[in-house]
């Protein structure tokens, strides 16, 4: 039996040889050269294969003859990673945008987020041609001349919609930060998720109930959350021309003129409450009942639309209101659920919290701004009252919505609540994965472009995502290593295409399917 075998040399590199077995030990018959890198490996193994199925006696392309330093390497490409990029940007229809310089620069932020330069070599490492960086340049222009960004939030759309329900969406903000001194009209310092004092800016996020990118807005850095989510919605629903919506947001969204707005819009809502809401919509269940919940009990009551407004749950009355929108003008639907193993978190952070105010009121600690410290004719004290309301309200979850509960049950009203981690995961990706900061762009254009290039690239990568099961950090480690390497030997240009592992075959089918 003839067969091809890699033998470790003395220098450290892999000899290749063609090799039969003959009584029990094995003969070399060629020595077909060394290899010092896979590329060259590759070479090898391709050279030898072909001869072996050739049947010649002696091989043409003279490797043995002439050594392997006859062999020129002229090119790598990572062409697997790049044709699984290239064809889920056509499954989305992102082909429509007719520019490969921006098809480059949302590649390059998959494979290697970095800077606009600097995606120069992030595409010649991974063997193709790059665009020139001015370009790149006229491209990140050409992003809001041409309208980019909508073409690819209609093409989302369209995907989403074959793909299922899109009736509910998520939303969700987070804060970019630039590495800049100074403020202007958009990059202003405000309130920082990251706890950072640097200028940003304010992006709102619209995804489907499986985290797929729908829209995506910037605002000024300073720019309340609350205070973003009408305008992408209103803008997502008048670019679709959509009659009927269901928003899922969490509380930071939540105040009286959001939900009215919405609400007049004709669109639904699921918020999250606050906490200090609970005493007065459960003040039924307090008075009846006391503060006693059963695991994985739900309340489903009404809360006022405001302050400003009248109570409209009668307290005499031990069964809670079932909401109406008629008949509750100043009210809106809301549900509450106790959970045992939130109140056991619960009450590990109000203990902290609870020591940390006592250190603060004994001098122990630095006097800080905390909960439950409030200031008294001799000091500070603690907020004994705020402190027991606390204590009362621990493992209770509420959730406002103006769907009505023979639309949507309870349950269903905190299932859809709790997929809101999907639009977290996509700003997580976003982030870490296609690392959309920090960002240092100066004008409003160029900014919008950067968000379009990443909103375009968590779009692929989340439909990379949803089809293999694995994350596009995994995908991009697996397939770039995979290089097909061509070589010219003897006058002969041979390319070596790079064995596929079967657990990578498998992901690589998931995407045909």
């Amino acid at each position: 039996m003839v067969f091809l075998r890699k033998v470790r040399t003395a220098s450290g590199a892999t000899a290749v040889q063609i090799a039969q077995r003959v009584g029990g030990r094995d003969k070399v018959i060629e020595h077909l050269g060394s290899a010092h890198d896979d590329a060259q490996l590759a070479v090898l193994m391709e050279a030898g294969r072909r001869k072996l199925h050739a049947g010649q006696g002696e091989l043409e392309l003279g490797l043995a003859a002439q050594g392997f330093a006859d062999a020129v390497v002229q090119g790598q490409t990572s062409r697997i990673l790049v044709d699984v990029v290239r064809q889920a940007w056509q499954r989305l229809g992102f082909d429509v945008i007719v520019d490969d310089a921006f098809f480059q620069l949302v590649l390059a932020r998959l494979v290697e987020p970095t800077s606009k330069a600097d995606s120069v070599r992030v595409l010649a490492e991974l063997g193709v041609r790059p665009a020139h960086r001015n370009t790149f340049t006229a491209t990140m222009k050409r992003c809001s001349q041409r309208g980019y960004r909508d073409q690819i939030a209609t093409a989302c759309f369209a995907h989403a919609a074959a793909a299922g329900d899109i009736s509910l969406c998520l939303y969700d903000v987070t804060t970019l930060y630039f590495e800049a001194e100074h403020e202007d009209a958009l990059r202003k310092v405000g309130f920082s998720k990251e706890r950072r004092v640097d200028p940003q800016v304010v992006v709102g996020l619209l995804v489907d109930r499986n985290g797929f990118p729908l829209e995506i807005g910037c605002f000024e850095g300073n720019k309340a959350e609350k205070l973003t989510i009408v305008p992408i919605v209103a803008q997502f629903i008048e670019r679709h021309n959509l009659a009927d919506l269901v928003v899922v947001a969490d509380a930071g969204m939540l105040s009286a003129t959001n939900l009215k707005a919405l609400d007049e819009a004709n669109l639904r809502f699921i918020v999250g409450s606050r906490t200090t809401k609970a005493p007065i919509d459960l003040e039924s269940h307090f008075r009846w009942h006391g503060d006693a919940f059963d695991d994985g009990q739900v309340i489903d009551t009404i809360t006022p639309k405001s302050g400003k407004h009248r109570r409209e749950n009668d307290t005499k009355l031990k069964a809670e209101p079932v909401w109406d929108p008629d008949t509750h003008e100043a009210s809106w639907r809301a549900v509450w659920a106790y959970s045992h193993k939130r109140a056991v978190r619960d009450r590990k952070t109000l203990g902290l919290q609870e020591d940390k105010a006592r250190a603060i009121v004994a001098g122990e600690k630095a006097a800080h701004a905390t909960r439950f410290v409030k200031a008294g004719r001799d000091g500070r004290v603690v907020d004994e009252a705020s402190l027991a309301r606390a204590w009362r309200l621990v493992g209770l979850k509420g959730y406002v919505t103006n769907l009505p509960a023979e639309m949507m049950p309870a349950a269903e009203v905190i299932a859809n609540y709790h997929d809101l981690w999907h639009v977290e995961q996509s700003f997580r990706m976003s982030k870490t994965d296609l690392a959309a900061r920090p960002m240092f762009h100066h004008q409003r254009d160029s900014i919008e472009a950067h968000l379009t290039i990443v909103f375009t690239a968590l779009a692929v990568a989340r439909h990379l995502q949803d089809a293999t099961g694995l994350s596009i950090r995994r995908i991009v480690q697996t397939l770039r290593p995979l290089r097909d390497v061509e070589i010219k030997v003897a006058g002969q240009t041979i390319t070596a295409h790079p064995q596929i592992p079967a657990t990578t075959q498998t992901m690589l089918d998931s995407l045909t399917h």
